[in-house]
């Protein structure tokens, strides 16, 4: 097998990971994906080799999404999928850890899909606010605002969640 596409697969668990955080549908996510890889096989030669493909395939997957994005909003489509079937009928976790972690991911899905897209570049997948912000294709100060006000949505909306948790019904 060719170096570059070696490389190149062994960025398929980020992409997959980045792509769930961005529409939340595992088969839409995996559809994402295959279109990023199938364009990126396509377009070899535009990868400088010697590199990791990683911000290249993160930049391709990012101007597919925003594509789908605007082919939704044109058709006046609702931009959330349903949850898959096995989803829909999961039992609850009982840990803590699962708890919490459920409701980082709804909170993160509940914020924009700027600031989302943003805050999982830098937050979970490691890269520079520079690489970010190229990826992206906006400034890095927009980068770093998208950021922040993204933070503070999740703060917002994850003290809201703890709150009603905390609250009890009393009966006389």
């Amino acid at each position: 097998m060719d170096e570059r596409k070696a490389a190149i697969l062994g960025e398929i668990p980020r992409l997959r990971r980045y792509a769930r955080a961005l529409v939340r549908d595992r088969d839409s996510a995996d559809d994402l994906v295959q279109d990023c890889l199938e364009r990126a096989l396509v377009r070899l030669d535009n990868w400088q080799t010697g590199e990791s493909p990683r911000k290249w395939l993160f930049t391709i997957m990012h101007h597919l999404f925003i594509d789908q994005m605007r082919k939704v909003n044109r058709r006046g489509e609702a931009a959330m999928l349903s949850l898959d079937g096995d989803e829909a009928l999961a039992v609850p976790a009982i840990q803590v850890e699962s708890l919490a972690s459920r409701e980082i991911i709804e909170a993160l899905h509940a914020i924009s899909p700027e600031r989302r897209s943003a805050l999982v570049m830098v937050a979970i997948e490691g890269f520079s606010y520079a690489e970010a912000a190229g990826i992206l294709g906006i400034p890095a100060g927009t980068l770093m605002s998208r950021i922040s006000r993204g933070r503070e949505d999740l703060r917002v909306l994850l003290d809201d969640k703890a709150r009603r948790r905390s609250l009890r019904v009393v009966e006389k």
